[in-house]
């Protein structure tokens, strides 16, 4: 069935489709983003660059050893094009190599929930939200932070035990906490850029130039205020059933928990600028 989208609604998908097309260029095996690109396609009706962004997503899967995933994403484009020559060569590819295909190496990669779709709205108004039952011990990426700039010795140990801040969870935050890799970069130890620099090279999380983004700042608003500003985390966007959310710290799996209880779509991690950040977060909630 054909649905009939509004010129905003075409507008919003066209700046989409711009966005993720340079996400996914200069991060070919980013298949999260590809499959947002393709999603999009998908909606203006452009089969074409659907099936080509398929084919990208398969890939991406073979690139990184998935090599079932990139088995049903070829099968999948074989129904739609059962003749198409490319697939078929490369699905025979696969097969004869899949006996010694080498195991991809460890990468950190940052958190990204996976809920199953069920029949609730894909965001639950905050007044919803059960009252809040603060964990005694909370994972706020500080672990793997830590491995990726001290034992990867981008900064000192001290410096890092210095800055990093973990928030108590009991009182609601003063206010937008800002960044660590803000922290280090007001304290002149090392500059954002290099920092996000470091993150998108340590995990796959892409990077979101957030000010060329048309946010969707009634969705951020749709999330609890503490969670978001606690720690510095913005919904952006919404694409099929993923919540896009940018972050200055991809392995927060404390804050990612807090997003998931507030909708049924898999959160997906975008690195984004913490200046970017804060400044649509206080316009989301007017602070």
């Amino acid at each position: 069935m054909t649905t009939v989208l509004s010129p905003s609604e075409e507008a919003q998908l066209a700046q989409t489709i711009e966005m993720f097309e340079v996400i996914t260029q200069s991060q070919p095996q980013d298949y999260q983003s590809l499959e947002i690109l393709k999603e999009a396609y998908s909606k203006l009706g452009r089969e074409s660059d659907v099936i080509n962004t398929s084919k990208r997503i398969a890939k991406a899967y073979v690139h990184l050893g998935q090599l079932s995933s990139a088995i049903l994403e070829y099968e999948t484009i074989l129904q739609r094009v059962p003749d198409d020559a490319e697939v078929q060569a490369a699905l025979g590819e696969i097969e004869s190599k899949a006996g010694n295909f080498p195991a991809e190496a460890r990468v950190l990669e940052p958190v990204v929930s996976a809920r199953p779709a069920k029949a609730v709205p894909s965001v639950r108004p905050a007044a919803k939200v059960p009252r809040k039952v603060v964990p005694t011990e909370i994972d706020d990426g500080r672990k793997d932070m830590r491995k990726v700039f001290v034992e990867g010795k981008i900064i000192a140990a001290a410096d890092f035990d210095l800055h990093w801040r973990t928030p108590d969870l009991m009182p609601p935050p003063n206010g937008i906490v800002e960044p660590f890799i803000q922290v280090l970069a007001d304290k002149k130890i090392l500059p954002v850029e290099k920092s996000l620099k470091v993150l998108t090279d340590k995990t796959r999380a892409a990077f979101l130039p957030l000010d060329k983004y048309d946010v969707d700042l009634d969705l951020a608003r749709a999330f609890p205020a503490e969670t978001c500003q606690r720690w510095c985390v913005l919904p952006f966007d919404r694409m099929s059933k993923s919540t896009l959310v940018a972050t200055a710290n991809p392995f927060n799996q404390q804050a990612l928990q807090e997003l998931s209880a507030a909708t049924s779509n898999r959160v997906v991690w975008y690195l984004a600028p913490p200046l970017d950040l804060i400044k649509n977060l206080r316009k989301a909630f007017r602070l």
